[in-house]
């Protein structure tokens, strides 16, 4: 998806957002700055960042949000985490002791390591139905079902291995033990609601400085991440110069390959399935996504943007030395600079400005990425997998879309670009993601914000052995309890539920609504492009078996009509490149008004799709009315009323037609004699050969 981007897309990009960037933080951050406070902790199982007493939650992120605090007892704290329920806080005092504390209750209980030689690394809570809580030693796991009564933990299993560091993410309910002299051995542990999932050993690979040197890897160059809901681990080579990244499969851990760094200094974020490169000495982001096929990055580097802070209090405003002494001038100093020595970087989307104690969520700007490519089919698909602001996806899709018919970019172009959307809608459909949650109005107004902005004018990984099939992945079938050995391993949902995401995936009556139909109105000139456009459109929806409503067919239908190519229409409607339906054949009628040909097609149609009252009123409008009669006659056809043939038949000024019509209704139609009807068109049928016999 890399393109270059012109000049004019720069200028229009960098307009109005303070500078060009894929990538930015809004103002104001989150400030958690308690005075004489130290220590600053992520709780990532329930969304909470926390500074001594005070918590504070993240998801969903709000900057005004209050902090909530809790009665402790003082003391050193070198780790804290409330338990998934939120009733319970442990906290780390030391090497060798945890301090529980009841919520409600107000009691505390303490656990010790015993004996007194093992040291404790860290702990976290779990879902899983084997044990509550798992505290992880230099000499393993130990797996603690936690009895908040009895004021006391159970010990449920021991899992004894030599851990010099761990990682674990609550998203993916994955710990990574590692072990040996350069750290580089791991262990990895699964605790989900499905019970517990113990992963091979594997080792990460590490280049050398020297012949004889042996780098130690420290805990952090690694990274758990979450992308697409597998489960990848991340290793910083820093002697390579390599982003190494790994899968979790239930069997097998497999290398799937290593992108390029170009910074000593390396942090990484995961936001809405992209993957983040954060060049820190350069003050850059690399953004990839490796559901594409290709390992080249998304667009090129560019600054982490901040937006939104106020001009009056940005440092380039000051200009006394007095200002700039302020409190007011000092908290502008310190929430505009980016990429701080302080920086700390929290999968997956979060920054923490330790000195200052803010916390800033990170964010793409989906628009500035779909600008910066000529690719359009591949800014398409990057699109379509948005799932964070599904609807800003939708309307970017449909504008660009909308765009490229309307500057008649290559036909092969534009069917690409739509093949992607009917493919992404497909499959949308066929995982149940796609809902019709947004309503007419509010894409109307959306899209016509979007489809007049220049800048959308302008123009999996794979890998492993038979065996490794299965991955570790997010699954929303969590609830499920481990199968057989090749079934799939599942982590958490919650993240996904508590957005309610939707999908960007575009409907084809979507598209006529917001793109063919608009664009008919606008397009000036020969309309072959867009029959061309609408032909490729129809090939890519019957591609993927999905029908269209008529509304498409009809306007093929006025367009080829508009230009005389009658032949053509026929050739479209015979084979069925046009599907059939009462809308095309009412409108192939309307068309045929100058071709008979055509409007026989439309006649033909109705009959073949058993519109037997249409049929009858068009024979009777052409002027067939014995031909009609006989027809409504042997499909009994009884909704058309006597009195209509009865009037044609009369405006035809011919008594034999009268005559044989009011004889018809007479012998087939029970009851027809006693209506008012039959006297009165039998008397003007007396008048007319009366005035004949004359």
């Amino acid at each position: 998806m890399s393109g270059k981007a012109s000049s004019s897309q720069l200028s229009v990009s960098s307009s109005g957002s303070g500078g060009l960037s894929h990538v930015y933080i809004q103002h104001p951050p989150l400030r958690c700055n308690v005075p004489r406070s130290r220590g600053l902790f992520y709780d990532d199982g329930n969304k909470l960042f926390i500074i001594q007493v005070f918590s504070w939650k993240t998801a969903p992120f709000d900057p005004l949000v209050a902090p909530t605090s809790d009665l402790i007892s003082e003391g050193p704290i070198l780790s804290i985490r409330y338990s998934l329920d939120a009733k319970i806080i442990a906290i780390q005092r030391t090497s060798q002791e945890i301090q529980f504390f009841h919520r409600e209750t107000g009691q505390n209980f303490c656990h010790k390591c015993n004996p007194e030689s093992e040291s404790i690394l860290g702990f976290f809570w779990t879902d899983c139905p084997l044990c509550h809580f798992v505290l992880v030693k230099n000499s393993g796991l130990d797996l603690l079902a936690c009895d908040a009564e009895s004021k006391s933990l159970q010990l449920v299993k021991t899992r004894k291995l030599n851990v010099s560091w761990y990682l674990y993410t609550h998203e993916s309910r994955m710990v990574l033990l590692a072990s040996g002299m350069q750290c580089n051995t791991f262990s990895g542990f699964q605790f989900s609601s499905a019970g517990i999932v113990c992963l091979p050993k594997f080792e990460m690979i590490m280049a050398k400085s020297e012949a004889n040197s042996k780098p130690v890897l420290a805990a952090e160059d690694v990274y758990i991440a979450t992308i697409y809901g597998r489960i990848y681990c991340l290793q910083i080579d820093r002697v390579a110069m390599l982003l190494h990244s790994y899968r979790f499969y239930q069997d097998a851990v497999v290398q799937q390959g290593s992108l390029p760094i170009y910074s000593s200094q390396i942090a990484v974020s995961v936001v809405d399935n992209v993957l983040l490169i954060h060049q820190v000495d350069a003050k850059v982001v690399i953004l990839y996504d490796i559901f594409a096929n290709s390992r080249a990055p998304i667009s090129a580097p560019l600054p982490l943007l901040l937006r939104g802070l106020p001009r009056s209090n940005s440092f380039t405003s000051r200009s006394t030395a007095k200002d700039s002494e302020s409190p007011e001038a000092n908290i502008s100093d310190s929430e505009s600079k980016i990429y701080g020595d302080d920086w700390t970087f929290m999968i997956p989307d979060l920054a923490c400005d330790v000195s200052n104690k803010l916390l800033w969520k990170i964010n793409l700007d989906l628009e500035a990425i779909s600008a910066c490519s000529s690719e359009v089919p591949s800014v398409l698909e990057f699109l379509q997998h948005r799932k964070l602001e599904a609807s800003k996806a939708k309307q970017l899709c449909l504008a660009i879309t909308h765009n490229l018919i309307l500057e008649r970019r290559p036909v092969l172009m534009v069917a690409k670009a739509v093949e992607v959307l009917m493919v992404s809608y497909s499959q949308a459909l066929k995982t149940g993601s796609y809902l019709k949650g947004i309503k007419d109005t509010e894409v109307n107004a959306q899209f016509k914000s979007l489809k007049t902005n220049p800048k959308v004018n302008k123009e999996k990984l794979s890998g492993g052995a038979e065996r490794s099939s299965t991955e570790v992945h997010i699954s929303s079938s969590q609830s499920q309890q481990l199968g057989p050995a090749n079934s799939p391993l599942n982590a958490s949902v919650s993240e996904r539920q508590e957005s309610q995401l939707t999908s960007p995936a575009i409907s084809p009556d979507e598209m006529y609504s917001f793109v063919f139909a608009p664009v008919e109105e606008e397009m000036v000139g020969d309309s072959s492009y867009l029959v061309a456009i609408i032909l490729e459109f129809l090939r890519s929806a019957s591609s993927v078996k999905k029908k269209v409503k008529p509304n498409i067919n009809v306007l093929a239908i006025q367009l080829l009509a508009r230009n005389e190519r009658y032949a053509e229409l026929s050739l479209f409607i015979i084979n069925k490149v046009l599907e059939p339906s009462k809308k095309v054949a009412m409108q192939l009628l309307e068309s045929g008004g100058q071709n008979s040909q055509v409007r026989k097609l439309g006649l033909d149609m109705l009959r073949q799709l058993s519109f037997h009252h249409d049929y009858v009123l068009q024979l009777v409008q052409d002027g067939y009315y014995l031909e009609a009669l006989r027809y409504a006659r042997k499909h009994k056809v009884v909704t058309v009323r006597p009195s209509l043939f009865l009037e044609a038949a009369l405006a035809s000024n011919d008594s034999q037609l009268l005559a044989a019509v009011l004889r018809f209704f007479s012998d087939f139609t029970p009851g027809f004699k006693t209506t008012s009807d039959c006297h009165t068109y039998n008397r003007i049928l007396y008048e007319m050969n009366s005035a004949v016999a004359v």
